[in-house]
């Protein structure tokens, strides 16, 4: 299950040298996994609300490729990998058409109130299928 969110890179979004300023492609695959589980109908503030708890990223692994630059409409795409317990793993990537730009593994935990890990909400596992998770 693979998700796009299309964003177009603005001149905030650019460094002295007119492209994309690194850590800003955090921000867009950030935007990516929130659209990614919206999508799957998981409403985050209801889920913290009712003590379902939040995500946290534990571990980001990234690749930059090639850069962005200002004006460019970019596809960043979110696709899950595995999960167990409280950790959900996915790949993500953000591309110019068919370009690969960046690349990244992230790791979230699903945490409660006071900080400590929790599992996974149904809501969101139920569309995972039968993939058999993760080993801790």
């Amino acid at each position: 299950m693979t998700h796009t969110l299309q964003i177009r890179v603005y001149y905030e979004d650019t460094d002295l040298a007119g492209i994309v300023y690194y850590a800003n492609y955090l921000k867009f695959i950030e935007r990516g996994r929130s659209e990614w589980v919206r999508e799957m109908g998981v409403d985050q503030a209801r889920l913290k609300a009712t003590g379902g708890g939040v995500f946290a990223v534990r571990r980001v692994v990234a690749d930059y490729r090639a850069p962005a630059v200002f004006d460019d409409l970019l596809d960043v795409q979110t696709r899950y990998l595995r999960h167990s317990g409280a950790r959900l793993v996915l790949q993500q990537a953000v591309l110019r058409g068919d370009k690969l730009l960046f690349e990244a593994e992230v790791t979230l935990v699903c945490i409660n109130h006071a900080g400590r890990p929790i599992p996974l909400p149904d809501s969101l596992t139920v569309h995972f299928g039968k993939n058999p998770p993760e080993r801790s």
